[in-house]
C-alpha cells in the first residue's frame, strides 16, 4: 500500500512529502521531480512569490544512489521566503504585527478558525495555502520514474480560462511551449489577454484542464469494494487540489445527456481489443479499460482579489474589505502539474496495491506478465 503525506507551512521554512509503499531497487530521475516543481511555477498569470522561489527537491531519506531503499522517503522543498517571515513562524516565538482577523471569501479562513478554534487566521491559512502542492509535485515527479518503468505515461494541458476555451488535440511540444500549457497558438494570445483583463480589474480567473494517461493495460483497480475503485480514487486525489471543484471522467456530464447507444464504447475484434470511442475515459467498473484514462478538471477562480470582497472583522463582528496578500490573478497552468502529480500518485497508489512486490524488478517482471496476458486476449 502506498502511503501519501504532506507537511509544512507556506511561508515555513519548506514544505516536505512523505512517501511509504514503492519497492526498492527504482531508479528516481531528479530531473523529472526537478523539472515538474518548475512548471508548477510557470503560468501566466502568476504572482510575486514565483520570483522568490526557486524550487528544488531535497531528498532526506529512502533515496540511496539514485535508488528507493523501501524505506520511508522523505523530501523537502524548501522556502526562500521562510527568512522574510521567520519572526512571525518560528515554532517557539512569534512577534505580533501580521496577525489576521478578516477572513477571505473563497478561501478556508472562517471555516477553519470555526473548526479548531484558530484566533488568527494566519494559523490556517499558512496550511491551506496552495504552496502545499509544491510537495505533491515532488512526489508526482518521484512516482513518474515508478510509472515510466512500467510503460505509463502521464501528462496535462489547459482546455479553458475564464470564457476562453480549447477543445482542439493536444500537442506536448505546443503545449510546453505555451505561456498557460495550451497547445494552441491563438487561443493561448486570448487567454492572456482574459488574464490582463482581469487583472486590470483586480480580479482573478479560473478555468480548466484535462489529465490524461496512457499505456495502461485493463484491470488497475477493483469493483470488488468502494475504496478500490480507481475512479473514486482519482476523483479524490484531483478534488483534494485546492480550488478544483468539478472532476468529470471521459465524457462526464455529458454521459447524462445522451442515450447509451451513443455513449458505450463498442469493443473492436483487435489484439489486444481496442474501442472505436473513449467515452468512458479509460474506465469501466472501477477499473481501467485498456483505453487511455482522460479526466477534465474545473479550477474556481483565486480567492485572493486586489479590490477585495466584503467579509467582517472577526474581533467585533464589523463589516469590512478582505485583505489582499500577494496572489496570483490565474493558477490553472500550474493547477495542471498538480493534476498530473495526483493522477500519478492514485495510479501508483492503485498498481501498487494490485502488484505487491518487494523488488521493482519482481514487480516489473508481474505487471509486464499482465500486460502479455491482456495483449494475448
Amino acid at each position: 500500500m502506498l502511503v501519501f503525506y504532506t507537511a509544512g507551512e507556506s511561508h515555513g521554512r519548506g514544505v516536505f512529502a512523505f512517501l511509504d509503499g514503492l519497492p526498492a531497487g527504482l531508479r528516481v530521475d531528479r530531473g523529472v521531480i526537478d523539472a515538474d516543481l518548475a512548471r508548477r511555477q510557470l503560468g501566466y498569470g502568476r504572482g510575486g512569490r514565483m520570483a522568490i522561489e526557486k524550487d528544488r527537491v531535497d531528498v532526506l531519506s529512502g533515496i540511496r544512489g539514485g535508488l528507493t531503499l523501501a524505506s520511508p522517503i522523505l523530501l523537502a522543498v524548501w522556502n526562500r521566503d521562510f527568512e522574510n517571515w521567520k519572526q512571525f513562524l518560528d515554532p517557539w516565538r512569534i512577534e505580533a504585527g501580521r496577525e489576521l482577523h478578516t477572513p477571505r471569501p473563497g478561501h478556508a479562513d472562517l471555516a477553519g478558525a470555526v473548526r479548531y478554534r484558530h484566533k488568527d487566521l494566519r494559523d490556517v491559512l499558512e496550511r491551506s495555502s496552495a504552496r502545499e502542492t509544491a510537495g505533491r509535485v515532488a512526489a508526482g515527479g518521484l512516482l513518474k520514474s515508478f510509472l515510466s518503468a512500467l510503460g505509463i505515461e502521464v501528462c496535462s494541458w489547459v482546455t479553458r480560462i475564464g470564457p476562453i476555451a480549447y477543445d482542439g488535440p493536444f500537442d506536448l511540444q505546443a503545449s510546453d511551449a505555451s505561456s498557460v500549457f495550451c497547445p494552441d497558438g491563438k487561443a493561448t494570445g486570448e487567454m492572456e489577454r482574459a488574464i490582463d483583463h482581469a487583472a486590470a480589474d483586480g480580479d482573478s480567473l479560473g478555468g480548466e484542464f484535462v489529465v490524461t494517461a496512457s499505456g495502461l493495460p485493463p484491470g488497475i483497480g477493483s469493483y470488488t469494494q468502494w475504496d478500490k475503485r480507481l475512479d473514486a480514487l482519482l476523483t479524490l486525489h484531483l478534488m483534494s487540489i485546492p480550488a478544483i471543484k468539478a472532476v468529470q471522467i471521459g465524457a462526464g456530464i455529458a454521459c447524462g445527456e445522451k442515450p447509451g447507444s451513443l455513449i458505450h464504447d463498442p469493443i473492436l475484434p483487435t489484439r489486444p481489443k481496442t474501442r472505436s470511442s473513449n467515452n468512458a475515459g479509460g474506465l469501466e467498473g472501477g477499473m481501467t479499460n485498456g483505453e487511455p484514462v482522460v479526466i477534465r478538471c474545473t479550477m474556481k477562480p483565486i480567492p485572493t482579489l486586489t479590490r477585495g470582497l466584503p467579509t467582517v472583522d472577526l474581533r467585533d463582528g464589523s463589516p469590512v474589505q478582505a485583505g489582499y496578500e500577494r496572489s496570483d490573478v490565474c493558477a490553472v497552468p500550474a493547477a495542471s502539474v498538480v493534476g498530473e502529480a495526483m493522477a500519478v500518485i492514485a495510479l501508483s497508489g492503485a498498481i501498487l496495491d494490485g502488484f505487491t512486490q518487494p523488488s521493482m524488478d519482481a514487480l516489473a517482471d508481474a505487471f509486464a506478465e499482465h500486460r502479455t496476458y491482456w495483449e494475448s486476449l
